[in-house]
Protein backbone atom coordinates (compact mmCIF):
# COMPACT_ATOMS: atom_id res chain seq x y z
CA UNK A 1 0.00 0.00 0.00
CA UNK A 2 2.81 2.26 0.53
CA UNK A 3 4.75 1.36 -2.10
CA UNK A 4 1.67 2.28 -4.52
CA UNK A 5 1.14 5.49 -2.58
CA UNK A 6 5.08 6.43 -3.50
CA UNK A 7 5.01 5.47 -7.01
CA UNK A 8 1.85 8.20 -7.49
CA UNK A 9 3.77 11.03 -6.71
CA UNK A 10 6.13 11.26 -9.49
CA UNK A 11 10.15 11.09 -8.77
CA UNK A 12 10.78 14.58 -9.99
CA UNK A 13 8.99 15.83 -6.47
CA UNK A 14 11.63 13.65 -4.47
CA UNK A 15 14.30 15.09 -6.20
CA UNK A 16 13.28 18.55 -5.69
CA UNK A 17 12.69 18.40 -2.12
CA UNK A 18 15.99 16.81 -1.85
CA UNK A 19 17.88 18.92 -3.88
CA UNK A 20 16.22 22.19 -1.94
CA UNK A 21 17.07 20.27 1.24
CA UNK A 22 20.80 19.29 0.32
CA UNK A 23 21.16 23.01 -0.19
CA UNK A 24 20.31 24.36 2.91
CA UNK A 25 22.36 22.14 4.64
CA UNK A 26 25.17 23.64 2.68
CA UNK A 27 24.10 27.30 3.07
CA UNK A 28 24.29 26.19 6.51
CA UNK A 29 27.44 24.78 6.71
CA UNK A 30 29.01 27.72 4.47
CA UNK A 31 27.40 30.43 6.43
CA UNK A 32 26.70 29.68 9.81
CA UNK A 33 29.27 30.14 12.55
CA UNK A 34 27.68 27.88 15.34
CA UNK A 35 29.07 24.27 15.90
CA UNK A 36 25.55 22.82 16.60
CA UNK A 37 23.86 24.41 13.57
CA UNK A 38 26.55 22.90 11.69
CA UNK A 39 26.38 19.66 12.58
CA UNK A 40 22.52 19.72 12.42
CA UNK A 41 23.39 21.41 8.32
CA UNK A 42 25.10 18.32 8.11
CA UNK A 43 22.39 16.40 9.45
CA UNK A 44 19.88 17.64 7.16
CA UNK A 45 22.12 16.83 4.10
CA UNK A 46 22.89 13.17 5.14
CA UNK A 47 18.34 12.89 5.64
CA UNK A 48 18.23 14.14 1.83
CA UNK A 49 20.20 12.07 0.58
CA UNK A 50 18.58 9.18 2.41
CA UNK A 51 15.10 10.58 1.41
CA UNK A 52 16.67 10.30 -2.34
CA UNK A 53 17.87 6.86 -2.56
CA UNK A 54 14.94 5.55 -0.19
CA UNK A 55 12.66 7.45 -3.10
CA UNK A 56 14.71 5.82 -5.81
CA UNK A 57 14.52 2.35 -4.67
CA UNK A 58 10.95 2.11 -3.91
CA UNK A 59 10.83 3.48 -7.50
CA UNK A 60 12.81 0.75 -8.75
CA UNK A 61 11.57 -2.08 -6.13
CA UNK A 62 14.94 -2.62 -4.87
CA UNK A 63 15.99 -3.07 -1.73
CA UNK A 64 19.24 -2.54 -1.36
CA UNK A 65 18.78 1.73 -1.81
CA UNK A 66 16.83 0.77 1.70
CA UNK A 67 19.47 -1.11 3.33
CA UNK A 68 22.17 1.36 2.21
CA UNK A 69 19.86 4.04 4.20
CA UNK A 70 19.76 2.04 7.06
CA UNK A 71 23.40 2.10 6.99
CA UNK A 72 23.53 6.04 6.37
CA UNK A 73 21.76 6.57 9.40
CA UNK A 74 23.44 4.53 11.85
CA UNK A 75 26.64 6.55 10.61
CA UNK A 76 24.50 10.10 11.04
CA UNK A 77 23.89 8.57 14.49
CA UNK A 78 27.62 7.68 15.43
CA UNK A 79 28.54 10.75 13.70
CA UNK A 80 26.08 12.42 16.04
CA UNK A 81 27.53 11.12 19.20
CA UNK A 82 31.39 12.25 18.55
CA UNK A 83 30.47 15.53 17.18
CA UNK A 84 28.70 16.37 20.45
CA UNK A 85 31.37 15.25 22.42
CA UNK A 86 33.58 17.21 21.11
CA UNK A 87 31.70 20.38 20.94
CA UNK A 88 31.57 19.58 24.74
CA UNK A 89 35.03 19.53 25.29
CA UNK A 90 35.40 22.30 22.71
CA UNK A 91 32.66 24.53 25.28
CA UNK A 92 34.74 23.18 28.53
CA UNK A 93 38.22 24.44 27.11
CA UNK A 94 37.18 27.81 25.69
CA UNK A 95 33.59 28.31 26.95
CA UNK A 96 31.72 28.82 23.85
CA UNK A 97 30.90 26.78 20.63
CA UNK A 98 31.72 29.90 18.01
CA UNK A 99 34.05 27.96 15.23
CA UNK A 100 35.77 31.30 15.01
CA UNK A 101 37.23 31.20 18.42
CA UNK A 102 39.01 27.91 17.50
CA UNK A 103 41.94 29.41 16.59
CA UNK A 104 43.04 29.63 20.25
CA UNK A 105 43.55 25.44 20.00
CA UNK A 106 46.06 25.94 17.58
CA UNK A 107 50.00 25.89 18.82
Amino acid sequence: MLTQTLKTIPIEHYIYLSSILFAIGVLGVLIRRNAIIIFMSIELMLNAVTLLLAAFSTYRSDAAGQVFVFFIMVVAAAEVAVGLAIIVMIFRNIKSIDINLLNKLKW
